[in-house]
């Protein structure tokens, strides 16, 4: 029965974290590229190709041992970070904040269009749970990979926004905890500090966006009901 249950899981969630995954990791490259930097191009890493994204530990087993260890209470993964050097961007520090931003960015409208689709199903009546689950579970995929990477630590998006927009003596001085920044999350996230403080607002606040987004067309249909 358990086995029966993964299996689920995974088939509901495989195509919303592929395309999650694989469309973040593209934008920091496509991003990168107009802004001057061909790194993640020439590398192969601007591809809507999801293996060149997939990170055998981050995205595979470090979420399937989590979720046997917490039974399914607690998932956690990355993939292989988009090589990006700033020096060769036009404006470096301007710039990587427009780079770093591309990834939650894509991962907003991807929530937005895993909502519309729920819409849709749920307007046209479909009955299937697979496919409503699988809805649904994009719209959360996405959220949680916004808000998570919004986290203003480095190396994670959120850090590299604040660093760009930092003036640059502090901006300097904060970078100096990239090295330390996955261990502090880490940190964070084992304790549950980073759910309390950070995810849960953030992701109320965005759940309450992608409604106000589509709340014109439920006007629409509730209109001509």
């Amino acid at each position: 029965m358990e086995s029966n249950h993964l299996i689920q899981t995974v088939l509901i969630y495989a195509l919303p974290v592929l395309f999650a995954i694989t469309l973040h990791e593209a934008a920091h490259g496509y991003v990168a590229n107009y802004f001057g930097d061909s790194t993640a191009r020439m590398l192969g890493r601007v591809t809507l190709n999801p293996m060149n994204h997939i990170d055998v530990v981050g995205t595979i087993v470090m979420p399937l041992v989590l979720y046997f260890a917490t039974s399914g209470a607690m998932l956690f993964g990355y993939a292989k970070p988009v090589p990006v050097r700033f020096g060769n961007l036009r404006n470096p520090k301007k710039d990587m904040v427009w780079v770093a931003l591309a990834g939650p960015a894509i991962n907003l409208f991807q929530a937005i269009l895993w909502a519309l689709v729920l819409f849709a199903l749920t307007g046209m009546n479909v009955q299937e749970r697979f496919f409503l689950a699988m809805a649904q579970g994009g719209v959360m995929v996405n959220v949680v990979m916004f808000a998570f990477n919004l986290f203003p630590i480095p190396p994670l998006d959120g850090g590299r926004i604040l660093v760009g927009l930092l003036p640059w003596r502090a901006a300097i001085s904060f970078s100096r905890i990239e090295p330390y920044g996955f261990f502090i999350v880490m940190f964070m996230v084992m304790i549950g500090a980073l759910n309390t403080v950070w995810m849960q607002p953030l992701m109320t606040l965005t759940y309450g966006l992608i409604d106000w987004v589509l709340s014109p067309l439920d006007t629409m249909i509730q209109s001509t009901i």
